[in-house]
Parts: C-alpha cells; sequence; structure tokens
C-alpha cells in the first residue's frame, strides 16, 4: 500500500502515515496555552513510546526496516542524514515544531522505586534495552490498572523532565501530513528513546480546531472532529489501532471554562499572576487519539433554577481577576455549583424511575444469556467490572451554553438527560464513561452533533424556538416540541458503547459507529418518552419512510463509488508494512453531505432485526457490548458473531459473503430495501399526513386540472401533527407541481416554521438536510 508517500492533490484519500507497526505511543501528556487573540495554542506534548515487535527483524529497524517517508520539500540536513537510522513517524499538519528532545526520566526520583518492582501485567514487549530510562519508561507503561493513580502521577512528572544530556536535541522534519523524528547513529527500534517532549504551536488555519465566535460574539475555540481528526492539535498517531491513554494540562483566559475528554470533573485553578486559569483532565481508558476533544469559551452552565441575574451577558471589559462582580452580571467564575454536578433534573419532563427494572423478553430469546464474561481488552480500571455500575442509570452530567443560549438549553435539553441515560442504560447496558458533558456549539457548526469520550457537542439547531405564550400553543404545530433534541442526543448518547467504547479498526466502515447510532437512537428515544409499544412501531415505521426518501434521493444523485459502506472491501483493515494507510475518499469533499453510512448502515442493522425478532436483537447488542467494549472491529466481527448466536439466520440464505454481496461491498438498494419500503407508506402516521397535504392542495389558488377550487373565505380545520409528520408533509408538498406562493406563506404561518427545529424549519427552503459523521 502507498501509504508512505506524499498524497496527490487531485486525490481524495487522506494518509496515516504513523509507522504504529513499529512503535506505539502508550500515553500523551499535553501541557498548553490558548491565545484566543492570535488563534494559536502553544503548548508541548510528551509522549510515552513502547516498541512492537516486527515479524522477521526482532529489532523492527535498521536492515529490515521500511524506507522511512520522504519529505515533501527538499531539506539537506536532512537529506544528508543515513537512513539506516530509525525514524519515529507522527501523524502531523498545520503545526509549527520548534524541538524534539528525549527526556531524562532517571532525574525523576518517584521513578526510581520501579527499578525494585516486578514487572507489571499489560505489557506485550519484555524490555531488552541497555538504558535504564528505557526499563522505567516500559515498567511505567506496564504498570496494572490497579496502580493508575500512582501510573499517571508518574507520567506527569516524567513529562517535566529535563532533557537529556548528551546528544543534543533530536533531529526532526515535517511535511505535509507528518512529523519525522530521529536519533542520530541508534539504527534499532529498541535503542530509541521512550520519552520524547515535542514543542510546538498550531497555526489558525488548521483544520483540527476551529477558531470562531460564539453566539454573544465571544472568541473560542473547539476541536472540529474534521477527517484530519487531532493531527492538527498535536503531534499523534492517528490510526486507530493506536489506542492510548491522555492526560492534558491547558490554560486559558479566566473568563474562560475549558472541556476536554477527561474522566474527571476538572475544577479551574486560578493563577492570579498570570490572570489564567487552569484545567487539568485525564483518562485511564486507551482510545484512538481522533476521539481527544477540547472546546474553550465562555460557556455557562445551566442548572436546575438559573436567576436572573446568571442569564445577564456579562459586561464587555470586566476585569478578569476580579473576585466580586456586580448584582445583574454574571459572575466569573462559571462553576459556582460544580462541587454538585447534575444527576437528576427536579424539572424533567421524562420520567425514567420506570426503566429501572425494565427487562427484555425472554421468551423469544432463550439461550442468549452470558452473565459470566470476562473483559477481552488491554488492561484499565473498566466500568463493566465494578458492580455499582450496572446499576447506575444515570451518569453525573453537566449541559453547558453560551449565555445567550442558557436558558433554552435549561429548559429544552438539561431536562431530557436524565431520562435518555436511563433509556441508553436500559437499552445498552453498562455506561462506557464515568460522566458527560453536553455543550452548545457556535454557529457554523457543520453537523447536528459529535460525540466524543465524556463530552458532546449539540448544534443550536437542534433547539426550538420560543413560542408566544410562554411556550403554550400557538397555531397548528402545537407545544414546542422537542424531538429532534431529543433523538439527537440519543443518536449522540448511542456513540458512547459504538463508536468509541467500540471503534472501527478501519475508518472507511463508518456505518459501525454511525449506522448503528441511527438504528438506536429510535429505540432509545422512545424508552426515554416510555411510548407504548404501538406508539414506538407507528414512528418506528414513519422514520423509515423518511429516511428511505432521503436515501433514494442520496442514492440517485451521488457517485457510485461513494454509495458502498466497505470501500477497501477485501482489503478492508489492511495496512502496509510500517502501520501506514489510506483513507478512502475522507477529501473527497462530496462525501461531507453523503448520509449513506447513517441510512443504509441503519436499514442493514433493520434488516437483520426483521430476521431475529427486535428483542433478541437488542439482547444480542448488549452480548456485543459485553464482549467487545475497549476494542476495535471490523464489519465481520459483528456478523459473525451474528451469525453464530443465530444459526438459524443460514437455513434464511444470509451469510457472511451474502450480507457483504448485497449491503456492503456495492452501490445502489438493496434487494430487501427495495420490496419492503412499500409497508411504511401504508400506516397510520403516513395516512394523516397524505390527508392534510390534499387540504393545502384543495386551498391552492392555482389548483390543477380537473380539481375544484374551494370557496373563498371557507375555514379548513388542519389536523395538529408530529415533527416527523410535519417534515413528510413539507417533503411531499414540496413535490407539488403547483404551489402558489399565498399557500407556501400560509404553510409557515400554520406551523409557525420559524420557531421548528432545524429539520422541519429548513425544508422550505432547502428541501433534504446533511449531516456529517459523528
Amino acid at each position: 500500500m502507498d501509504g508512505d508517500g506524499d498524497v496527490d492533490p487531485g486525490r481524495d484519500d487522506l494518509p496515516l502515515r504513523a509507522n504504529t507497526n513499529h512503535i506505539l505511543v502508550r500515553h500523551y501528556v499535553l501541557d498548553l496555552d490558548i491565545h484566543l487573540q492570535t488563534k494559536i495554542i502553544t503548548g508541548t506534548v510528551v509522549l510515552f513510546l513502547e516498541p512492537c515487535q516486527v515479524a522477521g527483524d526482532g529489532n523492527g529497524a535498521g536492515e529490515g526496516a521500511p524506507t522511512p517517508p520522504q519529505p515533501s520539500q527538499t531539506d539537506d540536513s536532512w537529506e544528508d542524514e543515513s537512513h539506516r537510522d530509525f525514524t519515529l513517524v507522527l501523524d502531523c499538519c498545520d503545526l509549527t515544531v520548534s524541538k524534539v528532545e528525549e527526556l531524562d526520566v532517571t532525574s525523576v526520583s518517584d521513578m526510581q522505586g520501579l527499578l525494585k518492582e516486578v514487572k507489571g501485567e499489560g505489557s506485550g514487549v519484555e524490555p531488552q534495552p541497555d538504558s535504564q530510562s528505557a526499563v522505567l519508561i516500559q515498567r511505567l507503561i506496564s504498570l496494572p490498572s490497579t496502580q493508575w493513580k500512582k501510573q499517571h502521577h508518574l507520567y506527569f512528572q516524567c513529562s517535566h523532565a529535563p532533557a537529556s544530556e548528551g546528544g543534543g536535541p533530536l533531529i526532526f522534519h515535517t511535511d505535509r501530513w507528518s512529523l519525522q523524528v530521529r536519533k542520530r547513529g541508534v539504527r534499532t527500534l529498541q535503542e530509541f528513546p521512550r520519552a520524547l517532549r515535542v514543542c510546538y504551536e498550531t497555526k489558525p488555519e488548521g483544520g483540527s480546531v476551529r477558531w470562531t465566535k460564539d453566539q454573544d460574539n465571544r472568541s473560542c475555540v473547539y476541536t472540529a472532529g474534521s477527517p484530519i481528526n487531532n493531527r492538527a492539535l498535536f503531534p499523534c498517531q492517528e490510526p486507530p489501532v493506536a489506542m492510548s491513554t491522555w492526560q492534558a494540562q491547558v490554560r486559558a483566559p479566566r473568563e474562560c471554562v475549558v472541556l476536554l475528554s477527561g474522566e474527571n470533573h476538572a475544577q479551574p485553578t486560578y493563577l492570579h499572576h498570570t490572570g489564567l486559569s487552569s484545567w487539568d483532565y485525564y483518562v485511564t481508558m486507551p482510545m484512538p487519539a481522533s476521539t481527544f476533544t477540547l472546546a474553550v469559551g465562555c460557556w455557562r452552565q445551566a442548572t436546575a433554577q438559573l436567576s436572573t441575574a446568571q442569564l445577564t451577558l456579562p459586561v464587555q471589559g470586566t476585569r478578569a481577576g476580579a473576585s466580586h462582580t456586580h448584582a445583574g452580571s454574571l459572575d466569573l467564575n462559571p462553576f459556582t455549583n460544580m462541587d454538585h454536578p447534575v444527576i437528576t433534573s427536579p424539572q424533567s419532563t421524562l420520567v425514567y424511575s420506570g426503566l429501572k427494572d425494565e427487562k427484555h423478553s425472554e421468551s423469544d430469546c432463550s439461550g442468549l444469556g452470558d452473565d459470566n464474561f470476562t473483559c477481552c481488552h488491554a488492561d484499565y480500571p473498566c466500568p463493566f467490572t465494578d458492580p455499582s455500575a450496572w446499576s447506575q442509570e444515570v451518569v453525573p452530567h453537566r449541559m453547558f451554553a453560551p449565555p445567550s443560549l442558557l436558558q433554552k438549553a435549561q429548559v429544552q435539553i438539561l431536562p431530557l438527560l436524565p431520562g435518555c441515560l436511563a433509556a441508553a442504560h436500559a437499552t445498552l447496558g453498562v455506561h462506557p464513561f464515568p460522566r458527560l458533558d453536553v455543550l452548545i456549539v457556535p454557529a457554523g457548526f457543520s453537523s447536528l452533533g459529535m460525540a466524543s469520550p465524556h463530552i458532546i457537542f449539540l448544534s443550536q439547531s437542534v433547539l426550538c424556538g420560543e413560542r408566544e405564550g410562554d411556550g403554550a400553543r400557538d397555531g397548528v404545530g402545537g407545544e414546542r416540541d422537542l424531538s429532534l433534541c431529543g433523538s439527537r442526543l440519543c443518536h449522540e448518547l448511542s456513540h458512547s458503547w459504538f463508536g468509541l467504547a467500540i471503534g472501527a479498526r478501519d475508518w472507511t466502515e463508518e456505518w459501525i459507529s454511525e449506522g448503528f447510532a441511527t438504528y438506536l437512537e429510535d429505540i432509545i428515544w422512545a424508552r426515554a418518552q416510555q411510548l407504548s409499544s404501538e406508539e414506538t412501531e407507528e414512528q418506528s415505521k414513519l422514520k423509515a419512510l423518511l429516511r428511505w426518501r432521503r436515501l433514494s434521493d442520496e442514492l440517485q444523485n451521488s457517485e457510485e463509488q461513494l454509495q458502498i459502506l466497505r470501500p477497501n472491501m477485501e482489503s478492508t483493515g489492511q495496512v502496509s508494512e510500517s502501520g501506514s494507510s489510506l483513507v478512502k475518499h475522507a477529501l473527497n469533499p462530496e462525501k461531507t453531505f453523503m448520509q449513506v453510512h447513517y441510512l443504509k448502515g441503519y436499514f442493514l442493522l433493520r434488516f437483520l432485526a426483521s430476521k431475529v425478532g427486535q428483542e433478541c436483537f437488542l439482547h444480542f447488542f448488549r452480548l456485543f457490548v459485553k464482549k467487545y467494549h475497549g476494542q476495535l472491529i471490523l464489519s465481520q466481527d459483528f456478523l459473525q458473531m451474528l451469525l453464530e448466536t443465530f444459526p438459524d439466520m443460514e437455513g434464511q440464505g444470509l451469510n457472511l459473503e451474502a450480507i457483504y454481496a448485497d449491503w456492503l461491498d456495492r452501490p445502489g438498494i438493496p434487494k430487501w430495501l427495495c420490496e419492503g419500503s412499500a409497508i411504511w407508506t401504508q400506516t397510520r402516521l403516513v395516512e394523516e399526513v397524505k390527508a392534510e397535504v390534499a387540504k393545502w392542495i384543495g386551498l391552492s389558488p392555482s389548483v390543477g386540472k380537473g380539481r375544484k377550487r374551494k370557496k373563498a373565505g371557507l375555514k379548513v380545520n388542519f389536523k395538529e401533527v408530529m415533527p416527523e409528520q410535519l417534515v413528510l408533509l413539507l417533503e411531499l408538498l414540496l413535490e407539488e407541481a403547483e404551489l402558489s406562493v399565498t399557500s407556501l406563506r400560509t404553510i409557515k404561518r400554520t406551523y409557525d416554521l420559524q420557531k421548528q427545529d432545524a429539520e422541519a424549519a429548513q425544508l422550505p427552503a432547502l428541501g433534504h438536510g446533511r449531516e456529517r459523521k459523528h
């Protein structure tokens, strides 16, 4: 695989350059300063490395090592160095690296105790180095999960160690997609330094980092989850197989809140001599570096009760170090109530206590029980082994937003969180992460939501506008509806299990994350609302129809190569000798607007559920999560376990090859979907929509031939419709050949489209909405 050279600018494949088959980063320690005015992040990242065993070469380097990546531009000092020296390759883009140095961890007094200890559990490689530093790092990495606090303390101490004496800084080179590091004269992997500190700064144009203004025109920054992931935030190993832990110390202006993917509810430490605040986060569960998420801005926490003062914007120019504020302004300490993170909300509109003892139907799922299991992932403090986690329906959670949207966040989203979290727990089991932050990100966010470990970004588009009469009924649209908000929240919560706790080993298999989340969002949202089985089924069919229409439209208007769920087919999961690879179509701009991985993946899961029954299918999900949490998978891992669990499926003509052929490896619409889609048009909710459409067509001043015009002044009683019905109604009306401007204005007024959620509000002007990954 040609993953080691610079990509052709005309190609749309994204290179992952890190040589992960040779060496792996096991832990990152980031020390960052946020400069909002200059749109730059400065600081250091310390990498703790562990060599891999490479087949055919015990050292993993030297004569048998592959040729390192070539620089994109000529650099005489770099080219003159011997290519026989081992080269560490990190994914890097739009960063200015000033120095790379080896750390002298032997100078850290607390590390000396590791020399007396027996090698810990969890290491796949017994160190064979001559240097004491390498021995210490290997034993630090190998400490068992029961000593994670000690391990993180030592990582932090080592990150502040001085540079090793002798030899000077390491030599390095950056090209468009990578940072390459060598140590002069080091030919073998085992001799390469195990702890490196990279001093660098980001660039304002970096694709991984979004510098912008929030809804109150205040500067902020967040990681954008762009196709290049985090390589423009810090040098890292982007391939998913390079799972690591991390800890980060971030300094920002005192009035800012720093949110980050971390297991702890961080509290700011105010640095009075600088006017900044410092935030510390950590994770103990190894995850791909692409899941690291950061958001810094003047966010405020939504609480169950908000005073008028809390909803007042701070006065511009208020002294950052002020210890007191005037009445009517917002306290610059945004965490007045942070000692008590929200667990439940007294104003919750969803009752979740009834979900506590919910049981899956055992009559149809006999033989699927698997209460005795052992974790199959690398050693870390896993919640699946903690008995208290099994009964914790609602993890501690917080809600953040810019001050101008704080009240909406409090009223619309905060009350939904307990019910949605409990419903997700009832559906999938143990929460993989111990806490959750939810942030309303600035306008211009390119999707409705994005999930990362311990944090969810939501677009302000999921919020509804306020209606007249303090949210009371106002026309046919009814009360302010939170359907899009709730379903999107459930979609992102689903990613905690599928996408984060269980990740795709090959990034081209996006359906493993997005298809699962789309399928599960309906189930979790229905449970959160405690709908009856009949109501759940009706809504499920209506949403299936809407998705079928969107998928059909997309497949008719996109390239066939972008319609395939497994674009690498039989090569899925394969990498080059060094571990580098290409993510197919990742830089294709058209792919940004594609929903095929969401929708076709959703219908594949719906198809499989129809073969075994939904209750058994969901019970299987829980078994799959138990087995594969903390790991990376390919499509075949899920499908093979499903076929083994339900052997009767083979009698229905289903096997791995058949599913690949019909669903994953070909463009277009699978046979089952073509044949079965008609049933979704024959439901009560759809018939109600058709009846309303007929009323609007009859009212149009410009009716088609053969239609009778309604008498002038005749009042028509329109039926109240639910949000998904409204979307379908608008879609059907937009398909009409003749619909007058007057009718469109009346529709807008009748359904109060200005105050609807984004999915309904955008249809009259834009047609179908789009969403991006996550």
